[in-house]
């Protein structure tokens, strides 16, 4: 990989970071959901509004990753009911680029070298540092964001493939944000007064949040099309360090040591991943 393509791997995962920070503390996950996925309407549409039209063969991958996304949604929620965000979150994201670089092996044909293998591993094990630290037994939580990270493997996937019949990278990613509309029109339709009493600094904080989480998804997916999924992958998923970090020095979590030993694993693994 070049340098300015891991340059825009690493910022899309610092966007990442950033508007989990914003929306971590939201009252209302389902009210936050849909002023989130129309930060991501809105720049969808304008840039199918002067783009060419994406390729007929990527629609059924527009289509798939939409329903997968609902999946994701649902399970997320679900984690997190269960278990608490230091937990769910780098479970979800850890496991997600081996598997990624698992299924790409066999939907895009991606056989990654060995050394590349032994970054993503060490990536994955640095994430999952994080969740060392949880005394909670309970084996319910973990599933859960297992099954989320298996969502998220499976959109990216999708995607990845997606993005490169598209003929057109943005087009692809413009109807992939356009289709996220029927997020907010289901927590309309299901939760109106929620939207409503949202508060309007909050509602602006989380588009302002799906703005930045469209901006890093958009920045992963083109960045899929010049190297192998599981590669990119794996450095996108750093964002779960950044917000290791931001939570040390701007919101004054502990415990520091473990954060910073996780920082300091997935360091290694990129430095491996990028030899």
């Amino acid at each position: 990989m070049s340098t300015g393509l891991i340059s825009i791997v690493l910022f899309a995962a610092l966007l990442h970071a950033t508007w989990n920070a914003l929306v971590k503390g939201s009252r209302d996950r389902a009210a936050a959901l849909a002023y989130i996925s129309m930060g991501h309407v809105i720049p969808g549409v304008i840039l199918v509004m002067f783009l060419p039209m994406v390729a007929p063969e990527a629609w059924p991958f527009i289509i798939a990753s939409t329903v997968i996304h609902w999946g994701y949604y649902y399970a997320l929620n679900v984690s997190y009911r269960l278990g608490d965000l230091s937990l769910i979150y780098p479970i979800a994201r850890g496991f997600a680029p081996v598997l990624i670089a698992l299924g790409a092996q066999y939907w895009a044909a991606e056989i990654l070298p060995v050394q590349a293998w032994l970054g993503i591993i060490v990536v994955s094990f640095g994430i999952l540092i994080l969740a060392f630290k949880q005394t909670n037994t309970s084996s319910r939580p973990i599933v859960a964001a297992v099954i989320t990270s298996m969502f998220i493997a499976a959109y990216s996937i999708v995607d990845g493939v997606g993005i490169r019949v598209s003929g057109s990278p943005v087009s692809y990613i413009g109807w992939l944000f356009v289709a996220e509309i029927f997020v907010p029109l289901f927590v309309l339709a299901r939760f109106p007064r929620r939207l409503v009493n949202f508060g309007t600094r909050t509602s602006l904080l989380a588009l302002a949040g799906g703005i930045m989480s469209g901006l890093a998804y958009g920045l992963v997916l083109y960045a899929k099309t010049l190297a192998p999924l599981g590669v990119v992958s794996a450095l996108r998923e750093t964002s779960v360090i950044f917000a290791a970090l931001i939570g040390v020095f701007v919101i004054g979590e502990r415990p520091i040591k473990l954060r910073v030993l996780a920082a300091a694993v997935v360091a290694v693994g990129v430095i491996i991943l990028l030899q």
